[in-house]
């Protein structure tokens, strides 16, 4: 039976890096794709909710004002996260929206009443100052549009988590899978204006079918069997590769401001998981001491 359950721990370990990988590689996806960003999102999110229906089968919706609130805020989410990447780099996209996790703090306070501890101030106050740096580099307003959009997209990835905790028996496959019904939805009248080149599309279905529909499916399964330290370790991957990818394969360098921005982000975001995570695995041993 141990075995059993070291090997399931592995295997999702194993899952949760594919995807993070899979996540990556959105950036340059993007990148290649030469159209609309919303109808690049709708038309990303349709091929991926096919792919997520397929897997589930089965779905179970409530249309709870959470999981409908959930929905909308994936839509906006990654409508957002499209756009930014096409207004700014991949690194200050990525990693403005790698922010999230700081706004669902300040959130669970105000929505949840959820304690804001000393770990969770400081962590406020450090992503903020890196989120600063991003600012005061010498950008054009294309960028510091992109830059501003990306925040706002790990605001409502924010707003996933929160509606999420709302929801008893609720599912982010589901909740994924309305949402990106809905942002195919509201790119309809982007998609009819015409399509794509070849190269743009082929970039489109990869980004539906890999980075998007079965990166969710690998981190749903993986989530499963991974404490919250692995979850908030193993899915760092994503930021670090995102940028990296776009370097390598299309030469966009991000400036020195973003680079420190980014390091600061990362590290507030990461070690306040670990924090929590830790804090969270004592409560939990000091219940079962009380019970027993």
């Amino acid at each position: 039976m141990k075995k059993i359950i070291k090997n399931d721990r592995y295997k999702a370990i194993l899952f949760l890096v594919m995807a993070s990988v899979l996540w990556s590689t959105g950036g340059i996806l993007i990148k290649a794709v030469d159209w609309n960003p919303i109808a690049i999102a709708g038309s990303r999110s349709l091929i991926s909710s096919i792919v997520v229906y397929l897997y589930l089968r089965k779905p179970k919706f409530t249309w709870s004002k959470a999981q409908l609130g959930g929905a909308f805020s994936y839509a906006a989410t990654v409508i957002l996260f499209v756009a930014a990447n096409k207004l700014t780099t991949a690194a200050n996209a990525i990693l403005l929206q790698f922010t999230a996790p700081i706004f669902v703090a300040i959130l669970g306070a105000w929505l949840l009443k959820e304690k804001i501890r000393w770990y969770d101030y400081i962590s406020i106050l450090a992503v903020f100052g890196g989120m600063l740096l991003f600012f005061l580099d010498n950008v054009g307003g294309g960028s510091m549009l992109g830059n501003a959009l990306a925040v706002v997209s790990g605001f409502f990835l924010a707003c996933v988590t929160i509606s999420l905790r709302f929801q008893k028996d609720g599912s982010p496959v589901e909740t994924t899978l309305i949402g990106n019904l809905l942002t195919f939805i509201v790119a309809i009248p982007f998609i009819v204006g015409g399509l794509p080149d070849l190269r743009s599309i082929i970039a489109i279905v990869l980004l539906g079918v890999f980075q998007l529909g079965i990166a969710y499916i690998l981190y749903a399964l993986a989530s499963r069997h991974l404490s919250a330290i692995e979850t908030i370790l193993l899915t760092v991957i994503e930021p670090l590769l995102n940028p990296l990818w776009v370097f390598l394969f299309a030469g966009e360098k991000p400036s020195i401001y973003a680079v420190l921005g980014g390091i600061i982000v990362i590290l507030s975001v990461t070690i306040r998981g670990i924090i929590v995570s830790r804090e969270s695995v004592a409560e939990n041993d000091m219940n079962k001491t009380e019970v027993s």
